[in-house]
């Protein structure tokens, strides 16, 4: 058979055989049904209006009013014209979700052992111990889809580098700029970003053997073509990047324009996330060892664990019926750990775990230094405050390290470079040229390691108490007794789980043992490895994600009941906000019936945040009238929801008696305490040096009224015998919105600290606001231009490729 055909057929069905594992693993998608994630529900919500709007208008909108009191749609699945990247991700991601991730993960790892030239059968068996991953099982439950997106082509872009540093620079560098591009288009910049710590040490790796074999130039000819490479992956997604970059400053993300907090004191000077935030996820030390023993602290924040609990004996010992008792075991607190919430452990595997620690002895050459040094810093920082001085160091020095939170989410570079190093130590151990004696020199020391540290585990239960931050909450509800019973279960999936992960310790090292005294075919070892992976991790991943997390697509639809409240307040069709007080700030249901003041995102609009901070929260209804809070929700004493209506609400725009003026953003949201919004304005004029403050004549004639609302458009009348000063109860938002007066465009500016104002001649007057970013168009040029190069590359690449090959054999 051809070799170029074989190949072929070869990754073909490697490729076939992955979709097939991720529909079994995944198989109630085969149904129709559809999994049921919390933060997906969530994200439903906030873009309910933008998917509204594409299908009443067919085109896009960019903005949303029904979250926030309105913000960009840039990080709500916005669609940006010339997006290719994007289509060819949909090809990519052709199964169903969440089928569609885990087939990302298993392709993906399957690219980086063919760059690394390992055989298919152990990139096969590498992908599928990637894939199942406890930690990239369990984001997909949850719905962290973005994040999944982002992991599953990391794999890929450190192909495309190593690829690179080989010196196959034209398949390396078209790899890797279109790797980057996919990777950059997940919309994950988290991600993107920790794999920094992971291309870092492997830089510095290749550098220090560039020099000690006087290969310079090449090292600097692949790192040049890297950087071009990642500059085209970036600005194939130029829009998107862009919008994004605009939004950050204006979100909570962007830098705080306020020195003062809502209580007075001075704010302290912070360029990203505050340190507690960014800490607030950290792993412990200790905690760590559950990439080796998965309930070692418990397992997730909610544990099943049915009849088999001393929980569940005691509740039917003392009469509780059998179903309830079940229900409570099934829902039990074992997590004891210091994070707030943990959906599961970060389990790597027992058996990855095992093959890591003999590939650290095994393997030699460049790739054990920087998958060791990667994995070490990562373990290291996602501790976060708990080993604060270098968590510190990082916030206050290595640049946009401050951007982000849960420290502890870096551990997917560990999980990453985990099996990466445990199939490099199978290619070892199976290398003729790998003296026997070290085999079993790597074999026995692994072995003793990994078992004595199960051992100690065992040894060490009776230093644990199994105390768990929830623990006095339940006391005052259950009991103490109660919660001791609790504490008896954590400690009991602590044995367990120690004592499974010591089983499949032993039996890897069996059938390494078997192999090295001739026993055992190396392909039959090969298999029982993969079973061995496949079985430890599918039996944890099981106990977080499974069939029962899916539910019928009708189901899915209907996550947002609508309530008597929603009823009541969807009869008024006018146009209005709705706060719910049950939310707040952080939820999206509000945001699926009505135009909201609260939403789900972790980069908020700073304002409007800074608003519910210093008055929303203080009850300063004042705020709630200028935000046209028409409708409010409250609970009952029933636990019913309910809707008042504010009789004071303002209403969409009205002229005021008043301009003041303040001079800085911290004067601006204090004059707030006392302004009458309906009669007086605020106007910081050092940042609008045009606006004069000063009074404006309003008569009972004067008026605006809304003639019409789309998400991108406003169209106002206005009416006034004398030129006033209009207030418009939207948010400010200086990139993208223009303001047209009788079709004629005109100047706008920002507002009591948050909303928008334009002074209106006399007359009778059509004022047009329309958001019009024009950072879409930009960056849609430069999105175009960059995919016409990268596929004339890829076909230019092709094309060299088969025409080097044809004269090869022609030779």
């Amino acid at each position: 058979m051809n070799p170029v055909f074989r190949n072929f057929l070869t990754h073909f069905f490697a490729i076939a055989f992955f979709a097939v594992v991720a529909l079994l693993y995944f198989h109630p998608v085969l149904q129709g049904k559809v999994i049921y994630q919390s933060d997906i529900v969530q994200y439903r919500g906030m873009a309910q209006e933008q998917e509204d709007f594409r299908r009443q208008f067919d085109e896009e909108p960019y903005w949303t009013n029904s979250a926030f009191g309105g913000m960009p749609t840039y990080q709500l699945g916005a669609r940006y014209p010339d997006d290719y990247i994007k289509k060819l991700d949909r090809i990519i991601r052709f199964l169903p979700r969440p089928a569609d991730y885990l087939f990302l993960y298993f392709l993906g790892f399957y690219i980086l052992m063919c760059c690394m030239k390992v055989e298919y059968r152990l990139a096969i068996l590498g992908a599928l111990a990637f894939g199942f991953s406890t930690y990239l099982i369990i984001i997909l439950g949850v719905g962290h889809n973005a994040k999944a997106h982002a992991i599953g082509y990391l794999p890929m872009v450190l192909g495309g580098i190593i690829l690179t540093f080989r010196r196959n620079y034209l398949w390396g560098f078209l790899l890797t700029a279109v790797a980057v591009g996919l990777e950059i288009q997940a919309n994950h910049y988290q991600m993107t970003f920790y794999f920094l710590f992971l291309a870092i040490p492997l830089g510095i790796v290749y550098l220090a053997d560039a020099i000690r074999d006087k290969q310079l130039k090449a090292f600097f000819t692949s790192t040049g073509l890297l950087l071009i490479a990642a500059l085209l992956g970036i600005a194939v997604n130029a829009t998107s990047l862009m919008a994004t970059r605009e939004y950050a400053d204006w979100s909570t993300r962007g830098p705080s324009v306020l020195t003062i907090n809502p209580d007075g004191s001075p704010k302290a000077d912070l360029n990203g996330l505050d340190k507690d935030y960014i800490t607030q996820y950290s792993y412990g030390i200790s905690e760590s060892l559950n990439l080796l023993v998965p309930r070692l602290y418990g397992g997730g924040s909610v544990e099943s664990l049915g009849d088999e609990s001393r929980t569940f004996e005691f509740l039917t010992d003392q009469g509780v019926s059998r179903s309830q008792a079940l229900d409570f075991s099934n829902n039990l607190q074992l997590y004891w750990g210091d994070q707030p919430i943990v959906a599961a452990p970060a389990y790597i595997g027992a058996v990855v775990s095992f093959l890591f620690l003999l590939g650290l002895l095994l393997v030699r050459g460049r790739a054990r230094w920087w998958l060791m040094a990667a994995a070490l810093i990562a373990l290291m920082l996602s501790w976060g405050k708990n080993f604060s001085a270098l968590t510190d160091l990082m916030i206050d020095y290595f640049p946009l390290y401050n951007k982000f939170r849960a420290v502890s989410s870096i551990q997917v570079i560990l999980e990453l470079c985990a099996p990466i190093l445990a199939i490099l130590a199978i290619r070892a151990w199976n290398d003729p040229k790998t003296p026997e004696n070290k085999k079993r020199k790597a074999l026995t020391i692994s072995f003793i390691t990994m078992l004595g540290l199960g051992v100690l585990l065992f040894i060490s239960k009776s230093f644990f108490d199994f105390t768990g931050a929830s623990d006095e909450v339940l006391k005052r509800y259950y009991g103490e007794e109660l919660v001791g019973l609790i504490r008896r279960d954590r400690e009991a999936v602590y044995l367990q789980d120690t004592f499974r992960t010591m089983v499949f310790i032993a039996l890897t090292a069996v059938l390494l043992w078997m192999n090295l005294k001739k026993r055992l075919p190396a392909k039959w070892m090969i298999l029982g490895l993969g079973v061995l992976i496949v079985t430890d991790l599918v039996g944890v991943d099981l106990r977080y994600v499974n069939k029962e997390d899916f539910v019928s697509r009708r189901q899915l639809g209907n996550s947002f009941a609508m309530t008597q409240a929603d009823q009541q307040i969807l009869q008024d069709t006018g146009y209005y906000r709705v706060l719910n007080l049950g939310e707040g700030l952080n939820g999206a249901r509000t945001s699926y019936f009505h135009k909201s003041l609260g939403g789900y995102h972790a980069a908020k609009p700073q304002r409007l945040r800074d608003l519910f901070e210093f008055h929303i929260y203080k009850n300063n209804r004042r705020v709630l009238d200028m935000l046209n809070t028409k409708y409010i929700i409250q609970t009952d004493e029933d636990g019913n929801p309910r809707a008042s209506v504010n009789p004071d609400a303002l209403g969409n725009a009205w002229f005021v008696e008043r301009v003041k003026g303040v001079s800085s953003p911290d004067q601006a949201i204090q004059a707030l305490d006392s302004v009458l919004p309906g009669r007086e304005a605020i106007v910081n004029t050092r940042e609008f040096t045009d606006i004069t403050p000063g009074t404006f004549a309003v008569d009972s004639t004067s008026r605006i009224t809304l003639d019409s609302y789309k998400a991108n458009a406003l169209t106002y009348t206005s009416e006034n015998p004398n030129a006033g000063m209009a207030v418009f109860s939207e948010m400010y938002y200086p990139q993208g919105w223009q303001v047209y007066l009788d079709g004629q465009p005109h100047t706008h500016f920002r507002v009591n600290y948050a909303l928008r104002g334009m002074l209106v001649p006399p007359g009778t007057h059509k004022i047009e606001f329309r958001f019009e970013p024009e950072v879409i168009q930009k960056g849609s040029q430069i999105s175009l231009a960059s995919n016409v190069l990268l596929a004339l590359l890829l076909l230019g690449g092709t094309g060299f490729t088969l025409l080097r090959k044809r004269r090869k054999q022609e030779a």
